[in-house]
């Protein structure tokens, strides 16, 4: 195959349908959207979800459960992510300028995926029992915030 062979699949490539372009085209002079009323307009057409003034079956279904506004959302990092790391300390602010997480929410919650290679003073706001064990088998230390 070389260069000058490629060519895009069959079907791929369509060209835009231009309306409005005459009456010989199909699609010339209302442009496909019929005589007058609301989808003629500029701008017209109704919302999303709009059943013609029937009750629309987001309100016709009932609703279940609920949202609990006050729950916490924590980011969780699992042990072998800690190795990446080259500090004596972690915490939320140093994983999250290492890259290992994106940003910080309610507090880090370390996990025991993997080995810890390397002693770390480790400050988060939960461990699991796993992660704790690990982390202290290595040599480092664990305090929650």
């Amino acid at each position: 195959m070389k260069l000058h062979e490629l060519s895009p699949s069959e079907g791929s490539k369509k060209d835009r349908f231009r309306v409005g372009r005459g009456h010989g085209s199909g699609n010339g002079k209302t442009s496909g959207k019929g005589h007058k009323g609301q989808n003629a307009r500029s701008g017209g057409g109704v919302r999303p979800g709009f059943e013609g003034g029937q009750m629309p079956i987001y309100r016709r279904l009932p609703k279940r459960g609920f949202t609990n506004i006050f729950a916490k959302e924590y980011v969780s990092v699992n042990v072998e992510a800690l190795n990446k790391l080259d500090c004596n300390e972690v915490t939320a602010e140093v994983l999250k300028e290492n890259g290992i997480i994106s940003k910080i929410c309610d507090g880090v919650v370390i996990l025991g995926r993997g080995e810890v290679n390397k002693a770390f003073t480790v400050k988060a706001k939960r461990f699991s029992k796993t992660a704790e064990e690990k982390i202290v088998a290595a040599g480092g230390k664990v305090e929650v915030v």
